[in-house]
């Protein structure tokens, strides 16, 4: 179990995203925390050790990690994993067979495919509805529900779950609120301080930043929730090893500084693309008309650099995603490069085509991820592929 240091809470964000959780190494007083690449630790004796006895269980910078993103979000625990979805795994965990869980109909599509593919077959039991109905979700609790699941703001519609209000819902069932901050990061958007009783994150976006590892982060403050989180870390095993985890804490350190580049850029584009003839509707939470920006300003701090696009036809799409030069056509988001993706074929195939459907996300639905390049060279870039597009 991996506990912020006390003082980590009293500083203001962008000096805990440098400093929070670090301490100097003990041996040569390293700034930057060492890449402890080992398996296992020389003990002095039977039963007499520094607190590390095999890497699965604890590793140093791992810890370091884990205290600096629960600092970050002002959290108590951190537990770190080996990817986003082994940490959605870990938190379906907390469950048993016959338990219900009630979660948005627009998560990432992996969150899904493990939802109803693995843990179906095992007993749990989902019931996926519209999260920024609050009273939807209300209606979908049943005495077996166990946990709430949130996604916000959404991949790939953008849309925001009011969190109080969830986490009243949750509150009011017994069941724990699990919300997936990996758009917003804790920079924008804090949901322990709104209810929530886990944040989860797929640490390989913003936190990292540079698009080179990939990771899973959970973070609470209840500490029955995390004797409970730890044991299933160690038990499963699904860790990072210590040079994934020292990537991602060199990433949180210009968190701060990425995030407001991010959302500068994010706001420009997502404002120059609502007056683009060939566009049809820009999915913004940042923008005036979408239906949740007054839930945006009070919820969020800023609304971040992820902007889904309707350009009316898969062949528009298909040439529009074709013809970027600065945005590369991948999978994955929040890294400084600025990337496209096309949701319904890429980060949300394995999702039904009818829940596609009623959720918005068609075929002719664009993503982008907006890097910290120079805004008016993405909008040139933008610009000359949509001219293609058809």
């Amino acid at each position: 179990m991996t506990e912020v240091l006390k003082d980590d809470l009293a500083r203001r964000f962008a000096t805990r995203a440098v400093h929070a959780g670090q301490v100097p190494d003990p041996l040569a007083g390293a700034v930057m925390t060492p890449i402890y690449q080992t398996s296992t630790y020389v003990q002095d004796g039977l039963g007499r050790h520094k607190g590390y006895e095999y890497a699965r269980t604890r590793n140093p910078t791992r810890e370091a990690l884990e205290r600096n993103v629960a600092a970050l979000e002002g959290g108590r625990h951190g537990f770190a994993f080996g990817s986003g979805l082994a940490a959605v795994d870990a938190v379906l965990k907390l469950l048993s067979a016959g338990d219900h869980v009630v979660s948005g109909e627009n998560v990432y599509g992996g969150t899904h495919r493990q939802m109803t593919h693995v843990w179906a077959r095992l007993g749990l039991a989902f019931a996926f509805v519209d999260g920024a109905d609050t009273d939807a979700i209300a209606a979908a609790v049943t005495p077996e529900t166990r946990l709430l699941f949130a996604e916000t703001p959404t991949n790939p519609m953008m849309g925001l779950c009011d969190l109080r209000a969830t986490a009243e819902v949750a509150q009011r069932a017994g069941a724990l609120l699990v919300v997936d901050n990996t758009f917003a990061t804790p920079c924008f958007q804090r949901p322990l301080e709104l209810g929530a009783d886990i944040v989860l994150h797929s640490t390989t976006k913003y936190l990292n930043g540079h698009s080179d590892m990939v990771g899973g982060m959970l973070v609470v403050n209840r500490d029955d929730l995390a004797e409970r989180i730890g044991f299933i870390q160690n038990a499963s095993g699904a860790v990072p090893g210590p040079f994934d985890c020292w990537l991602a804490l060199r990433g949180t350190k210009t968190l701060a500084l990425r995030m407001r580049q991010h959302d500068v850029n994010g706001r420009r584009i997502a404002e120059w693309l609502t007056h683009h003839p060939k566009v049809q509707r820009v999915y913004y939470p940042g923008l005036p008309s979408h239906p949740q920006h007054e839930l945006a300003c009070r919820q969020m701090k800023g609304f971040g650099g992820m902007i889904s696009l309707e350009l009316g036809s898969l062949e528009r799409a298909r040439r529009f995603v074709e013809r970027t030069r600065i945005f590369a056509l991948a999978e994955s988001l929040g890294g400084v490069e600025s990337l496209i993706g096309h949701p319904a074929t890429m980060t949300h195939a394995s999702v039904p085509q009818t829940l596609r459907d009623k959720m918005g996300l068609s075929d002719s639905l664009v993503r982008l991820s907006v890097g910290i390049e120079d805004v008016e060279d993405l909008i040139a870039d933008l610009d000359q592929a949509l001219a293609g597009a058809g």
